[in-house]
């Protein structure tokens, strides 16, 4: 389950409208670039033209990519979540057994993830240790990212 690509709706949207804009907008840019590049003479002592090769290279990398994660995502549909166990797509509440606070995390797919908003993908730490959990499941997570603290968690709620 890890290493599958999980979208919601809104990410898989999201994606194809950065795809869409790639490859028309953005192509057309980076082409005009080059074009006018070209236009300063000599190619092997050109700068400019070497930069907008090395955009364009990016460009056709990203959109690689973007095309790859929208062939093989997997759609998340709520209405099909199972909430017996930690799945992408739940929503997780969660007690820090050291300190008492509670809070809730919704599990994504890396490509989605945004901590800030309590948004975590199923590849992080904590992501990875609640995966198949279930409601009053206790975890102990490693945070490699903090000199592998250790964090103590309790499932309280799962919810689609």
């Amino acid at each position: 389950m890890e290493n599958e690509i999980y979208l919601t709706k809104e990410g898989y949207k999201a994606l194809q409208e950065r795809l869409d804009y790639l490859k028309s907008t953005k192509r057309d840019e980076v082409s005009k670039r080059i074009g006018i590049a070209r236009e300063f003479g000599d190619l092997s002592e050109n700068s400019e033209y070497d930069a907008a090769k090395e955009e364009q290279a990016q460009l056709e990398q990203e959109i690689l990519e973007i095309e790859n994660k929208l062939r093989f995502g997997k759609v998340i549909d709520k209405k099909t979540i199972d909430t017996s166990v930690v799945n992408a797509g739940c929503t997780v509440r969660l007690k820090d057994l050291d300190f008492d606070d509670e809070f809730e995390y919704k599990i994504v797919g890396s490509t989605e993830s945004d901590p800030s908003k309590g948004i975590i993908s199923n590849e992080s730490p904590v992501g990875k240790a609640l995966l198949g959990k279930k409601k009053c499941d206790k975890v102990m997570v490693i945070l490699p990212q903090n000199n592998n603290a250790t964090i103590r968690l309790e499932i309280l709620d799962i919810k689609a």
